[in-house]
C-alpha cells in the first residue's frame, strides 16, 4: 500500500556555513535503506569537506549553481541542470555563487553518514 511521507525531517549538514537539508525519503524520516531524496539550500560560500561515498548520488539544480569538485576537474550545474556522482569517487559539493544552489539530492542506497566517507 502506498506510504504519504506527510513532512520531511531537517537533518544537520556537513559544511560550512551550514546548508538546509529536509529528507522526504530515506533511513531517518521515513526508515528507507534502499534510495533517499532530500531538498537541500545551500548559501553562498557554503562547502563541504571532499567525500568518497559508498552510494551514487543523482542531484537536480533547481536554483542557483552548485560546484562539484572531483579527481578529473570541476563541473558547475546550473539550475535545470543535473549530475550524476558514481559511488567509490571522491566529490567535493560547494555552491560559491551569489544565490547559492537549492537542489534535489537522490541517493542509491540511502545516503547514510556511515557510508559517506567524508576527508578531512
Amino acid at each position: 500500500m502506498p506510504r504519504l511521507i506527510a513532512a520531511p525531517t531537517q537533518i544537520e549538514a556537513a559544511g560550512q556555513p551550514p546548508k538546509i537539508i529536509r529528507e522526504y525519503i530515506g533511513r531517518v524520516n521515513s526508515g528507507t535503506s534502499a534510495a533517499s531524496v532530500a531538498h537541500m539550500k545551500s548559501p553562498s560560500g557554503w562547502s563541504e569537506p571532499k567525500q568518497t561515498p559508498q552510494f551514487d548520488e543523482y542531484t537536480v539544480v533547481l536554483a542557483g549553481m552548485l560546484r562539484v569538485e572531483h579527481e578529473g576537474g570541476t563541473i558547475d550545474v546550473n539550475a535545470g541542470q543535473a549530475v550524476i556522482a558514481e559511488r567509490g569517487e571522491w566529490v567535493r559539493y560547494s555552491s560559491p555563487g551569489k544565490d547559492g544552489a537549492e537542489y534535489i539530492a537522490v541517493c542509491l542506497p540511502a545516503f547514510s553518514p556511515d557510508t559517506v566517507h567524508r576527508h578531512s
